[in-house]
C-alpha cells in the first residue's frame, strides 16, 4: 500500500492487483487485539480505540466482553470465545458496543494463537462493515469504468509509466493492455507527439491542476497509414494523506471532430483572407498597383510566392485579342513576391520582363481555355512543363516548389493575364477549395485590372485630345514675356477642361485667355477644344474681352445643357501698356508691381458661360514695365482642407519673391501650391510687362489739311530705312497711301499713322470714322473703289478695329518674305 509496483507479470491478473492496490488507497482502519485464554486484552490498537471508542488503558488488564458485549448476549459471546481457544478459527460479522452506546457491525477475523510459553492467546482483528462495503462498491465502479467504459482510460504513476488501463484504450492504441504496464508513452507509440503529452502530465503531476481537452495527434499500431486526433483530461492521483501516486486520463477519439474543426479553421480562414483582399484590391485605378495588391492579399495566407504577368495589350491599354491556338504569347510580369527569402524572385521573371510561352505549353492552354490549372504535387517532371525555360527547373526545385496553381486573370469573358500561385514551406498542397478561393480572388482582381486599363485607356485619350486642342507653340509677343503651365489632374481617371491661350493681334498686342471647363473627362476636354477655338476666332476679330465672353457664353449655351465653364480674357496693347480684362466667374488675377508688391485685382464677377443671357464688363487699367500678371485656374489654389482664400494669398506670397524669372516663378508656384498631386487639371500663364524698344515703333499724326498721302509716303520711306527695311519701302508707301487716301474719302479724317516693327511690319492708319471699309466690285472705268483691294493683295493680312475716337484700319507686310525678295 505504500505506492506503485510493477513486479506483477503482464495481463489482467497484473492489471486487477493494480486495481486492488490503487483502491486500497482509500484506508480502511484495522482494528487489532490480543486476548488472553480468560478473556482479558493484553493489546489494544488505535485503530480499535477508533473503531470502538475505548482507550487502551481502558481495555487493557480488563475483560474485554464487560467493555464490547452488551449484558444479554455475553454467555453466548463467551461460548463462542471457548470454541475459538479451542483451536477453531472464527471469521464473521458481529455487533458490538461502542463507548457512546450505540452498536457498530464489524468485521472479526480470529487467529488463535501461541504465547510466550506455549500459553494460548487470541489475535483478532476487526474492521467497520460499512467501510469495508464502500471500498469493494468503489473497487466494482473502478473494474467497471476500466471494463465497461467506451472512453480510454489510463492510470500513470509518477515515473509517467503505465499503471492501469482499459481496453478501449488498447484498442485506440493498437496495442494489448500488457504491452503498456510499466512503459512510458513515448516507446509505446513513438508516432505520437508523446513530448507534449509527457510535459502536460508533468505540469499536472507538479500543480496539481488538472488540465482538460489536451490535443494530441498522430499514428498508432492500430491505426498506421491515417492521422488521427485525441482529446485527453489529465488529473493527479493522490492518497488520503495527500501523497501524489500519478495521473489518470481519459481520452476520446476526436478525429471527426477534429478534420471538421479543421475544415471549419479553414474556410474561416479563406472567408478572413477573401474579406480583407476585397478591401484591399481595388483601391486605386492603377494597373500594376492592383497587381501588388493581390500578391499582397495572398502571401503569406496563402501561398509562398506568387506573380501576376499579363498579356501586352492590356498594358497597352487595349482590349486583348482572343488567344489564337496556334500561336505563343507574350506577358510581361507586373507583380511578384514571396514570403520567405526562397530565391524564386530570382528565378522567375522581374517585374517588368517579358516572357513568351509557346503554344504547345500548359501554359498557353490554360491562358487559352480560361480555367485554373492546379498541379497539387510538383517534382521535376511537372516543373519542366510550367516554366518557360529548362534553366528554370533546378533552381525552383531547390526552393523547394511542392505545389502550383495558375489562374487566369479573366475580366468580361477577355483573359488578361495569368496569375501564379506556388507553396514552399507550406506543407498543404493546393486543393479544391483553395482553386475556389483563388478563382475568386483573382476574378476581384481582373475586374480591378480591367476598369484600371479602361480609364488609362481613357485619361490617354483624354489627355490627347486635350494637348492637341491647347496651343503647341507660343510665339513670342513685343512688350510681354510669357511663360505657362499645364498639369493634367494626378488622378488617374480626372482629365478635365482647363485651357490657356495667348492669341497675337495686330499692332503686337495680345489677347491672353484662362478657362476650366466644370466636369472631367473626354467631354470636358471636347467642349473646352469648341471654346478654345471660338475664343481664339473672336479675339482675332478685335472684338473687346466683354464681347468675347458674351459670344462664348452663347456657344457654350448652344454645345449641351450642363456645359458649363469659366474664363477670363485680358487684352494687352504694349504701344500705352493698356490691359483690358474681363471674367465670367473665373478667379482674379494676381499682379506683383515691380517693387514686389503683390496684389489681387477686383473685377465684376460676371456669370459662368453656359449660364445663358448674362452680361460681361470690362476693365482697363495701365501697368508699368516690371509688372507681373498671373491668370490660373482653381486646380492651382483649391485642396481640399485649405480655404480658397488662403490658396489665392500663398499664390501671391510666392510671386512677391523677388530676383526669379517668369520660368522660376512658375516652377516655385507649383512647388509651393501642389504639394501632394491635384484632383484637378491646372493651366496657369504669367506675363511680365517689358518696356518696347523706341526703334519698334514710329507714329505720325497727321493734320486735317495738306497733302497727307504724299507726307505719310515720305515718313514711311524714312523710318524703314532706318530700320533697315528698305525692301519694304515700295510696298509699304503703296499701302500707306492707299490707307490714308481711304481715311480721306471715306472717314471724318486721318488722324494718325504708326509703323509698327516685330514679327511682321503693321501699318496703321488712325480715323474718325466707325464704318469699316470694305472689298467692292469696281468697273473697268470707276475712278476709285480699288485701295482697299490693292491693300489686300499685298499685304499679309489685313483689318480694321473700333477705338473709342473712331477706328484703325491696319495691314501687315511679312518682313521676311519681302526682305528676300527685294535682296533678290
Amino acid at each position: 500500500m505504500h505506492g506503485f509496483e510493477h513486479t506483477a507479470p503482464p495481463g489482467r491478473d497484473a492489471a486487477g492487483a493494480a486495481s486492488a492496490r490503487l483502491a486500497g488507497h482509500r484506508l480502511v482502519p484495522l482494528a487489532t487485539a490480543l486476548v488472553q485464554e480468560d478473556g482479558r486484552v493484553l493489546h489494544w490498537s488505535e485503530e480499535a480505540e477508533a473503531l470502538t471508542g475505548w482507550a487502551a488503558e481502558e481495555v487493557v488488564g480488563a475483560y474485554v466482553a464487560r467493555f464490547l458485549v452488551p449484558e444479554g448476549a455475553r454467555k453466548r459471546v463467551l461460548g463462542l470465545f471457548a470454541e475459538i481457544m479451542s483451536g477453531s478459527g472464527w471469521s464473521g460479522i458481529y455487533p458490538v458496543r461502542h463507548r457512546d452506546g450505540r452498536l457498530i457491525e464489524l468485521e472479526f477475523h480470529t487467529y488463535p494463537i501461541a504465547g510466550p510459553g506455549d500459553r494460548p492467546l487470541l489475535l483478532a482483528t476487526a474492521s467497520d462493515v460499512r467501510a469495508l462495503r464502500e471500498v469493494e462498491s468503489d473497487l466494482a465502479i473502478l473494474d467497471g469504468f476500466f471494463t465497461q467504459s467506451p472512453i480510454g482510460l489510463a492510470v500513470y504513476d509518477t515515473e509517467l509509466r503505465f499503471v492501469r488501463l482499459n481496453n478501449a484504450l488498447a484498442r485506440i492504441n493498437g496495442l494489448p493492455v500488457g504491452d503498456h504496464l510499466g512503459r512510458r508513452i513515448s516507446s509505446v507509440l513513438p508516432g505520437l507527439n508523446s513530448a507534449e503529452i509527457e510535459a502536460v502530465m508533468r505540469q499536472v503531476l507538479s500543480t496539481g491542476r488538472p488540465v482538460v481537452d489536451a490535443r494530441s495527434h498522430g499514428r498508432t499500431p492500430g491505426d498506421p497509414r491515417r492521422d488521427r486526433a485525441w482529446s485527453a483530461s489529465y488529473f493527479r492521483l493522490e492518497d488520503s494523506t495527500g501523497r501524489v501516486l500519478g495521473v489518470s486520463s481519459s481520452i476520446i477519439d476526436v478525429t471527426e471532430r477534429f478534420q471538421a474543426e479543421a475544415r471549419a479553421a479553414r474556410a474561416q480562414e479563406r472567408l478572413a483572407l477573401l474579406a480583407s483582399a476585397t478591401a484591399r484590391i481595388g483601391t486605386t485605378l492603377d494597373l500594376q498597383r492592383t497587381a501588388e495588391e493581390l500578391i499582397e492579399a495572398v502571401i503569406p495566407r496563402f501561398a509562398d510566392f506568387a506573380t501576376v504577368d499579363l498579356l501586352e495589350p492590356v498594358l497597352r491599354g487595349e482590349e486583348p485579342a482572343p488567344i489564337q491556338p496556334d500561336r505563343p504569347v507574350h506577358v510581361r510580369a507586373v507583380a511578384v513576391g514571396e514570403a520567405y527569402g526562397s530565391g524564386l524572385t530570382t528565378v522567375a521573371d522581374a517585374v517588368g520582363v517579358s516572357s513568351e510561352y509557346d503554344a504547345k505549353r500548359i501554359y498557353t492552354q490554360c491562358l487559352r481555355s480560361g480555367r485554373p490549372l492546379l498541379k497539387p504535387h510538383v517534382d521535376e517532371e511537372v516543373l519542366r512543363g510550367l516554366v518557360p525555360s529548362s534553366d528554370r527547373v533546378d533552381p525552383g526545385i531547390a526552393a523547394g516548389i511542392h505545389s502550383y496553381l495558375m489562374v487566369p486573370v479573366v475580366a468580361r469573358g477577355m483573359v488578361l493575364g495569368g496569375a501564379e500561385f506556388v507553396r514552399t514551406r507550406n506543407p498543404e498542397p493546393f486543393g479544391a477549395a483553395d482553386v475556389a478561393l483563388a478563382e475568386e480572388l483573382v476574378a476581384r482582381a481582373a475586374l480591378a485590372i480591367d476598369n484600371a486599363r479602361l480609364y488609362r485607356r481613357e485619361r490617354e485619350t483624354a489627355l490627347t485630345l486635350q494637348r492637341s486642342l491647347l496651343p503647341q507653340e507660343i510665339h513670342r509677343t513685343l512688350g510681354l514675356e510669357i511663360a505657362h503651365r499645364y498639369l493634367p489632374s494626378s488622378v488617374v481617371s480626372e482629365v478635365g477642361g482647363d485651357w490657356f491661350d495667348v492669341v497675337p493681334l495686330s499692332c503686337g498686342r495680345v489677347v491672353l485667355v484662362v478657362g476650366d471647363v466644370m466636369g472631367h473627362g473626354i467631354r470636358a476636354a471636347a467642349t473646352m477644344g469648341q471654346l478654345r477655338t471660338v475664343a481664339r476666332t473672336l479675339a482675332t476679330l478685335d472684338l473687346p474681352p466683354e464681347q468675347v465672353l458674351t459670344r462664348l457664353d452663347e456657344t457654350a449655351s448652344a454645345i449641351g445643357e450642363g456645359q458649363f465653364a469659366t474664363c477670363i480674357c485680358a487684352l494687352y496693347d504694349p504701344v500705352d501698356r493698356t490691359w483690358t480684362v474681363a471674367s465670367a466667374g473665373h478667379l482674379p488675377p494676381v499682379l506683383v508691381d515691380p517693387d514686389g508688391t503683390s496684389r489681387i485685382i477686383e473685377l465684376p464677377p460676371g456669370l459662368p458661360l453656359g449660364v445663358g443671357g448674362a452680361g460681361f464688363e470690362s476693365v482697363e487699367f495701365t501697368l508699368p514695365a516690371g509688372t507681373l500678371f498671373a491668370l490660373y485656374t482653381d486646380g492651382l489654389v483649391e485642396r481640399r482642407g485649405r480655404d480658397l482664400d488662403e490658396g489665392i494669398d500663398l499664390l501671391a506670397r510666392t510671386l512677391a519673391a523677388r530676383g526669379r524669372t517668369l520660368e522660376e516663378n512658375c516652377d516655385a508656384v507649383l512647388a509651393a501650391l501642389v504639394t501632394d498631386g491635384t484632383d484637378d487639371d491646372i493651366a496657369m500663364i504669367m506675363a511680365r510687362v517689358l518696356p518696347v524698344p523706341a526703334d519698334r515703333i514710329a507714329t505720325l499724326h497727321l493734320p486735317g489739311s495738306g497733302p497727307l498721302p504724299a507726307k505719310a509716303r515720305r515718313f514711311t520711306r524714312t523710318t524703314l530705312e532706318s530700320w533697315g527695311l528698305s525692301a519694304l519701302t515700295d510696298y509699304a508707301e503703296l499701302m500707306v497711301s492707299e490707307l490714308v487716301t481711304n481715311a480721306l474719302l471715306h472717314a471724318d479724317a486721318p488722324r494718325r499713322l504708326r509703323l509698327f516693327r516685330d514679327r511682321t511690319l503693321t501699318l496703321e492708319v488712325a480715323d474718325a470714322g466707325s464704318q469699316s471699309p470694305r472689298l467692292r466690285s469696281s468697273a473697268e472705268e470707276d475712278e476709285g473703289g480699288r485701295g482697299i483691294h490693292l491693300v489686300s493683295e499685298l499685304a499679309h493680312r489685313w483689318g480694321t478695329r473700333p477705338t473709342k475716337e473712331g477706328k484703325v484700319v491696319w495691314a501687315e507686310i511679312e518682313i521676311d518674305y519681302h526682305a528676300t525678295r527685294g535682296r533678290l
